[in-house]
């Protein structure tokens, strides 16, 4: 219950005391908000059976008929409308709303994260609303200047270039020495800026030299192809032929060459 009362209210969304670094402006724009959301939105559902004048009345949310008696949720704010209580959930995450506390917009209920959320970005990094003009928006996410940094340096990358990393910021220095594939071909990283081909888990440059046959060298970009032991094949010829030119090898060290560059590179 605390983890999602946590989730659904978050204390920094309405009291200054838990943004410690808001300049003096948006400390006044988020009194300002959150007292405007107390006073218009926000409200707390009735539990209460369905009493005799509501009998036969569609949940607002599925739709289905309550009948006089059965288990309900009302909700001041939106008139004489019932849910049932496992129907009383946010319109936005759909998760039931704790203890019952709702906030109302346009006939519909949200939890207070997703209501604050419809007139206010919220930053990626800290989860606090953003009320400075200014903000970084990447991804469909949003972040405050100072805090869209790379998220293995700390480095900051306003305007600079920069790579998503599980959802978070990653500059391109920590990206290509800590999370680049390495080329099948030439064993190399596959940095930020190159481009990348995959085929069953396996990455390689997309550059005619890196994402060739094995054999013939002939470009696989857009071709049909085959991969046997980790190595691209244009056609079964080329890789019947490369099978006849390695017989002299065991399958030991066929499985060990697999997994390193190719001498052909």
């Amino acid at each position: 219950r605390a983890r999602a009362l946590l989730q659904q209210l978050p204390p920094q969304d309405c009291d200054e005391r838990y943004c410690p670094d808001l300049a003096e402006e948006e400390r006044r724009q988020l009194r300002a908000f959150s007292a405007r959301r107390r006073q218009e939105a926000l409200g707390q559902g009735l539990a209460c059976p369905v009493p005799g004048p509501c009998h036969g009345c569609p949940c607002r949310k599925c739709g289905r008929r309550l009948n006089k008696g059965d288990p309900g949720v009302s909700a001041s704010r939106l008139g004489d409308q019932f849910w049932h209580p496992s129907c009383f959930s946010c319109h936005f995450c759909q998760q039931q709303l704790v203890d019952l506390i709702y906030f109302q917009q346009d006939g519909r209920i949200y939890c207070g994260r997703h209501h604050a959320e419809l007139f206010r970005p919220r930053c990626a990094s800290c989860d606090q609303l953003i009320f400075m003009e200014e903000c970084i928006e990447a991804e469909g996410r949003r972040w405050h200047l100072e805090h869209f940094c790379c998220l293995e340096c700390d480095e900051p990358l306003r305007g600079q270039r920069y790579v998503m990393r599980s959802g978070r910021p990653c500059c391109r220095g920590c990206f290509e020495s800590l999370f680049a594939e390495p080329c099948q071909a030439c064993g190399d990283p596959i940095g930020a800026d190159s481009e990348d081909v995959t085929h069953q888990g396996l990455h390689w440059h997309a550059r005619a030299a890196c994402f060739c046959c094995s054999l013939c060298r002939k470009p696989l970009r857009g071709q049909p192809l085959a991969l046997r032991r980790g190595r691209l094949f244009c056609s079964d010829s080329c890789s019947r032929g490369q099978d006849a030119s390695s017989t002299a090898s065991s399958d030991s060290s066929d499985s060990a060459f697999a997994s390193a560059p190719s001498p052909d590179s």
